[in-house]
């Protein structure tokens, strides 16, 4: 007998069709039998070991995160009821170029400085890996949520080239080409870069475009993190399009948002590039969160010449006043590259996460206010703050306009990525609300998209582009990743206020046929594992 039957369920399969009632059988990790209206029929219905009653219930694949930031959060916090009270059952880690695989000593060491304000700087953490390969085997040891993983290219320069600002060697560049084939071959699904993040940013299209041809042959695909999305997001979209094209690379876009004042209206401008490109036969996809604030570091905001060199350099200049100086010119009056070429309003920018606790009074507090509060100009209060946080405060950036955001979430190639940094004490509310602030917000309150539309979204659309012919629908024979949900109270808990609040509506999540959440509470079950893409190479320049 098999082990569990979901009875009466309302099935939302994932693949956008309208949705029907339905016995669904789970055994061994799989589904393994889907019976429509047994009971209005008049048919046998199915048994199982276990019996759950899904009556008012919506049964869908489990929500699959295009853009996390867990790579740490996964192996410090079995619990990580962030995500898996979420209903999601697989992330997507290396984001935005910068990573903690491939590394060495040194590398790890510097990456680890580079990127504490997403990930903490991983004291806790026993780094026993160095390769992509033996990191997805760490993952495997067992995890809350599945996970797949991208090359993180910040990281694969930093380790072939450093932190400096020039083109690489023929020589660094093979070691690049070789290290990104060797991720590929131990499992990672594609490549990320961070284009506005050092050292990633310093890459030239020709040396990304070469990285991608290596992507490409193993049928990955490219992530980026493009070089603004404030003053020139548009042409940079294009760049991405048009870089991936020549290496015969799908693409996948980053939390593709139009942001700042200067893109106020201009989401269909984007939307007709992409759609564009989508007709002359170009691989797109892309991923948004259903906020309108951005999130990242401090030191991000910083012009890309005062981040060459890496974290100690940093400080070395803010410590310099004349070269503080420059920097704060460079960011108030020119706009940064780190600023997306946008002069900096220190009114947007909320401090979201500190790293000493004597700090902490900035938290909750924009810099605007804070300066204020000090009496003293806005850039002393953020000068101060980096070099007292040692560059590891978050923040939030409130650049974003509503109506970009909804009108990119119902594009066809849309799939949900929450993006969510959990390091801090008030982190941006999409960590913990992504998935039901679409499912709650967006579908039952404002009707931006139909419940079928919004599960394909967040379900078979972003499987279909990790390449994972059995996750992402519910279909005989698929893997029992699903959730279960309740369409007229599911909501996010979080808030600006309380982010860490998690959400209601979800009462069950399983991976691998397996209750990660059961009746609303997280379970003690680690079902999660690596999930690689099959290493099979094939010949590079196929779009």
């Amino acid at each position: 007998m098999e082990e569990l039957v979901i009875r009466d369920a309302d099935v939302v399969d994932g693949s956008g069709e309208p949705s029907y009632r339905a016995d669904v059988v789970v055994d061994g990790g799989r589904i393994v039998s889907i019976v429509q209206e047994a009971a209005a029929a008049g048919c046998q219905r199915p048994e199982a070991r276990r019996e759950l009653d899904a009556e008012g219930l919506v049964l869908s694949p489990g929500f699959i995160d295009m853009h996390a930031h867990s790579d740490l959060a996964l192996l410090r916090d079995p619990d990580h009821s962030a995500k898996a009270a979420q209903g999601v059952t697989l992330e997507v880690l290396g984001q935005d170029g910068l990573s903690y695989a491939p590394v060495d000593d040194r590398t790890l060491a510097e990456v680890r400085r580079a990127i504490t304000g997403w990930n903490g700087y991983g004291d806790d953490i026993d780094f026993d890996w160095r390769s992509v390969g033996e990191y997805l085997d760490r993952l495997d040891r067992g995890i809350a949520v599945n996970a797949a993983y991208l090359i993180p290219q910040g990281t694969v320069r930093m380790l072939a080239v450093g932190w400096e600002d020039r083109e690489a060697t023929p020589e660094e560049l093979d070691r690049m080409r070789q290290l990104v084939a060797e991720g590929m071959q131990q499992g990672a699904v594609g490549m990320s870069s961070g284009l506005t993040y050092t050292p990633g940013m310093y890459a030239k299209d020709a040396e990304l475009t070469e990285l991608c041809r290596v992507v490409a042959s193993y049928d990955g695909y490219y992530c980026p993190h493009h070089r603004s999305y404030g003053a020139g997001a548009l042409e940079a979209y294009d760049e991405m399009v048009a870089l991936t094209r020549e290496a015969g690379c799908s693409l996948h876009l980053a939390h593709a948002t139009m942001n700042f004042g200067v893109n106020e209206g201009r989401a269909p401008e984007l939307l007709s590039l992409l759609d564009k490109a989508l007709a002359e036969g170009a691989d797109i996809s892309l991923d948004t969160y259903p906020y309108t604030p951005g999130c990242t570091t401090l030191v991000a905001m910083l012009p890309s010449w005062a981040s060459e060199g890496g974290p100690e350099a940093i400080l070395r200049r803010l410590a310099d006043e004349e070269t503080a100086e420059r920097i704060r010119h460079h960011m108030e009056v020119v706009g940064a590259d780190g600023c997306h070429g946008v002069p900096i309003d220190w009114d947007t920018i909320e401090i979201s996460g500190v790293t000493r606790p004597e700090l902490a009074d900035f938290v909750g507090r924009t810099v605007r206010q804070s300066a204020d509060a000090r009496g003293e100009a806005p850039w002393t209060t953020a000068r101060r703050l980096l070099l007292d946080d040692r560059l590891g405060s978050t923040i939030l950036q409130h650049v974003g306009h509503e109506e970009n955001v909804r009108q990119i979430m119902r594009h066809r190639v849309h799939t949900g990525g929450s993006d969510g940094i959990l390091q801090g004490t008030k982190p941006h509310p999409r960590a913990y609300g992504t998935f039901p602030q679409y499912l709650g917000h967006y579908v039952r309150e404002l009707g931006v998209l139909s419940l079928e539309e919004c599960v394909a979204h967040l379900t078979s659309r972003p499987a279909a582009r990790l390449r994972l012919p059995d996750r992402g629908l519910v279909r005989e024979g698929y893997r029992a990743d699903l959730v279960l949900f309740d369409p007229a109270t599911v909501a996010a808990g979080a808030t600006y206020e309380n982010p860490r609040t998690l959400p209601t509506g979800i009462p069950h999540v399983l991976i691998d046929g397996r209750f990660v959440i059961e009746d609303g509470r997280r379970t003690d079950v680690l079902a999660g594992r690596a999930v690689r893409r099959s290493p099979v190479r094939r010949s590079a320049g196929r779009p």
